[in-house]
């Protein structure tokens, strides 16, 4: 007996080491075309592609990068990501862990009374062993599935920083609109302020009926009432800043209270070809990663389908008295193979390879919908950026022609030449004019932001992991 057990042992180890099969299918990374050229843009003189890294620093405004970096190590959705990162490390070493035996150490002592009523004491210790062999490659399968489901968390991290510098560049772009919005209406009330005067004091010459001090008053207060609620937007901009930096709110008014025009957009930004895309953006990396996940998951169902081999063993010593249980002569020991095989489940192992089979097929679909969602995006971006640019060229010479045309109308309404009605109408329509081109002097700048966000750049510059990554 002794001899059949060592074979049968034999057999198992060798089957162990020799690594078997692995069932299930095997991941192939998938080649999804992608166009040769964008849709859009192809006015847009393409930069260095390596600026993309490090996008930021190409509007040259020292305050947006510092937001930037701090963001990148304060933002309470970065902790969060690197929480889940850590998650998926220890999960991964908990599925690694299934590869090697398992050792547990035991000890008891007991006093009983049998039938003859005589009391006696019983102590025993050992170590016991168990090895599940990996035959059919189920356990190396999970192994799989945890590594690509770390890189997936991995990929998430950087997806959640690429967002995230976004969104701090675009909040600060509106803290430097409202601003910029604020510094119009001031300076169009200070004009308008003199008009009010410059009728008033006609009105006294009798030179204009109170119509024209009524009018001009109207205007001027207008024009004051939007003052509160722009100041009111600005706040709103700033704690936004704040959340993403992880501060309480008012902790940015005093840090950007002063006012500085909005970056200027450079000439060249680093567009780069369709398909550098898909190998960059976090998000359909991620979604890659899951796919990967997904079809090694397969193999673990499938692996149920066929018998679980294990090898055991044990050693210990037994005696009735304690002072004994340490001699030569006490010991125990034991070791030898065991298979388990699901004879009959009613199809449900079956059922699983096909749910697995299924959810494979939509990690396959989502990755496809993140392809195509990332190529869109890119191509609105670019559109939206070229069109507003042509927009805001249109908008500086209306304003820099109702800025002459105010001019004009003051000295003329001044000489009795026109009426009121034709200079009020002027200073309302540059308040409009100026209004508006700063809205698309900062607009220019968010496509630029969207852009690039939709390249997926700033990850590889700002490298962010999770803490405590030694291997498990």
């Amino acid at each position: 007996m002794n001899t059949i057990i060592k074979k049968i042992t034999a057999v198992f180890m060798m089957l162990a080491l020799s690594g078997c099969v692995t069932v299930g299918p095997d991941y192939v990374s998938l080649k999804i075309s992608a166009p040769e050229k964008w849709n859009a843009g192809t006015d847009i003189k393409s930069g260095d592609a390596e600026t993309l890294e490090k996008w930021w620093s190409t509007l040259n405004d020292p305050k947006l990068t510092s937001l930037i970096e701090r963001s990148a190590s304060s933002n309470l959705g970065i902790r969060e990501a690197k929480a889940r990162v850590r998650e998926a490390r220890a999960r991964r070493g908990i599925s690694s862990a299934g590869l090697f035996p398992t050792i547990d150490a035991s000890g008891s002592a007991q006093r009983g009374r049998g039938s003859s009523g005589t009391e006696n004491d019983f102590y025993s210790t050992g170590f016991d062993a168990g090895w599940e062999l990996d035959i059919f490659g189920g356990l190396r399968r999970s192994v799989e599935a945890a590594d690509a489901d770390l890189e997936a968390s991995e990929e998430g991290l950087r997806d959640v920083l690429v967002s995230l510098l976004a969104e701090v560049s675009l909040n600060y772009v509106d803290v430097r609109l409202f601003q910029a919005r604020i510094a119009i209406a001031e300076s169009n009330l200070a004009a308008q302020t003199e008009t009010y005067q410059i009728a008033g004091w006609r009105n006294e010459a009798g030179l204009t009926s109170r119509l024209d001090v009524e009018e001009a008053m109207y205007s001027l207060e207008k024009t004051r009432s939007q003052i509160p609620a722009l100041r009111s937007g600005l706040d709103e901009a700033m704690n936004r800043i704040a959340i993403l930096l992880g501060e309480n709110p008012g902790a940015m008014n005093e840090e950007l209270s002063e006012y500085i025009t909005n970056p200027v957009t450079p000439l060249e930004i680093a567009v780069g070809l369709p398909a550098d895309l898909l190998r960059r953006r976090p998000d359909v990396r991620k979604a890659e990663r899951r796919l990967a996940a997904q079809t090694a998951r397969i193999g673990v169902a499938t692996a149920g389908l066929y018998p679980q081999f294990t090898l055991s063993g044990s050693i210990g010593l037994e005696a009735l008295e304690l002072d004994n249980l340490f001699s030569y002569g006490n010991r125990t020991f034991g070791i030898g193979p065991g298979f388990k095989w699901n004879i009959f489940d009613a199809g449900s192992i079956r059922k699983n390879i096909e749910a697995q089979d299924a959810l494979q097929e939509q990690a396959l679909i989502q990755y496809e919908t993140a392809v195509l969602e990332a190529l869109h995006e890119v191509d609105n971006a670019l559109t939206a950026y070229a069109g507003e640019q042509v927009r805001r060229q249109s908008l500086i010479n209306g304003s820099n022609a109702a800025g002459r045309a105010v001019k004009l109308a003051q000295d003329q309404y001044a000489s009795g030449l026109i009426d009121f009605q034709a200079l009020l109408t002027a200073q309302q329509s540059l308040l409009s004019l100026q209004d508006q081109l700063a809205g698309s002097d900062a607009e220019v700048i968010s496509n630029l932001i969207r852009l690039y966000k939709a390249l997926g750049g700033g990850w590889e510059s700002l490298p962010i992991k999770a803490e405590d990554e030694g291997d498990t």
